[in-house]
């Protein structure tokens, strides 16, 4: 837990580099600042002392406390370690360490180091992050959005990186803000879904059971794909079964839903899930009933994690270019910070078909 003063200092920094106080704009009194926070005096003082040794606020004897040049501060402090600033939803596991990898590649190769940071796919965390990299003077940032399918509630943090030139690319999906000029490389993960789902509709599986991680924009376009294929098979559309959840339900949940998918009649043949990730707990969960994949029930992923292809049955799934979106994101930030011109990059990812699917005999 923070003592006051930190929280103070936090909510002070955090005004600072988002903008909402400009370089030389005259600061809260401390009796302000005591109401704004009800702390003491004392609390106050430790907290704008911190600042004032970091270099974020500066003071005039009898005329109060303003806004340093932060900037030219942490610019002097960190030009013997450049830095490119990457933040993701889940840094150390899945597939994530390969696409920093790919990244890193690059990174290293121009000189730079990585700074990391982890969002837990939390706008909080990811606007904590977003701060860390201002106060860090990163030369550039690769993010991951956070909960992509709703607005940001960090906007006025990215309106600042704009207007401080700092360049920005995003990976796996995109913001909606049109006033920030940032790249992206993603996937076509609709046109992914709709090529899976029609191949299992071509397999002979009419009911399959769709789940999808939907406060992430590739959880969404997975989703259109998956009623896209099946919009072009009018005599079986109304046999689908969609489960949607959130990245912060707990996963026993999302997996007690789909139990009762698989148990209601008629029973569906076939599980999309929405990555490997879940299709693994989905598999353990199946087998655990007493069934048999792919004979009782087939079970597709997506991203082609590197341990699927060692499960038995092995996941057909689809591949998501994990080193090379890492690779080419920082080869893009490259490309902006020397001025040149930039175009996103979106993956048509190729299929990869192991033995969790079973042919039907129609």
């Amino acid at each position: 837990m923070k003592a006051k003063y930190e929280i103070v200092e936090d909510g002070i920094k955090d005004k600072i580099l988002s903008g909402v106080y400009d370089v030389d704009a005259k600061l809260p009194t401390e009796t302000e600042l005591m109401n704004q926070f009800q702390v003491s005096r004392y609390t106050v003082r430790r907290a704008v002392g911190d600042l004032e040794n970091e270099g974020y606020i500066y003071r005039i004897q009898g005329g109060g406390m303003y806004v340093n040049d932060w900037q030219a501060v942490n610019a002097k402090s960190s030009t013997s370690n450049p830095m490119i600033g990457v933040i993701a939803t889940h840094i150390a596991n899945y597939i994530f360490p390969s696409i920093i990898s790919g990244a890193d590649q690059i990174i290293s190769d121009n000189g730079f180091s990585i700074l990391l940071a982890n969002t837990h796919n939390d706008p909080k965390l990811e606007r904590r992050s977003l701060t860390t990299m201002l106060q860090s003077n990163v030369a550039g940032l690769i993010i991951e959005p956070t909960q992509s399918t709703l607005p940001t509630k960090n906007q006025d943090l990215y309106e600042k990186l704009e207007s401080l030139g700092l360049p920005v690319v995003f990976i796996n999906a995109e913001y909606d803000l049109p006033d920030l000029n940032a790249p992206s490389v993603t996937t076509n993960d609709t046109g992914a879904l709709q090529k899976l789902t029609n191949y299992l509709i071509d397999q002979g599986h009419e009911r399959i059971v769709g789940v999808f991680q939907v406060d992430d924009i590739q959880g969404v376009n997975r989703m259109n794909g998956f009623i896209k294929a099946y919009q072009e098979h009018a005599d079986i559309v109304l046999k689908s079964n969609i489960i949607m959840y959130q990245s912060m339900d707990p996963i026993k949940k999302v997996l007690t839903e789909i139990e009762h998918a698989i148990l209601a009649e008629p029973h569906p043949t076939a599980i999309v899930c929405y990555n490997d990730q879940l299709a693994i707990r989905v598999m353990d969960m199946v087998k655990s009933m007493d069934l048999s994949i792919p004979d009782d029930i087939s079970i597709t992923g997506f991203d082609d994690y590197n341990v699927v292809r060692y499960m038995d049955p092995g996941l057909t799934t689809m591949v998501h270019e994990k080193e090379r979106m890492g690779h080419d994101a920082a080869q893009l930030l490259m490309e902006m910070m020397a001025k040149k011109p930039v175009k996103s990059i979106k993956y048509d990812p190729e299929m990869v078909i192991r033995d969790s699917v079973k042919k039907l005999i129609k």
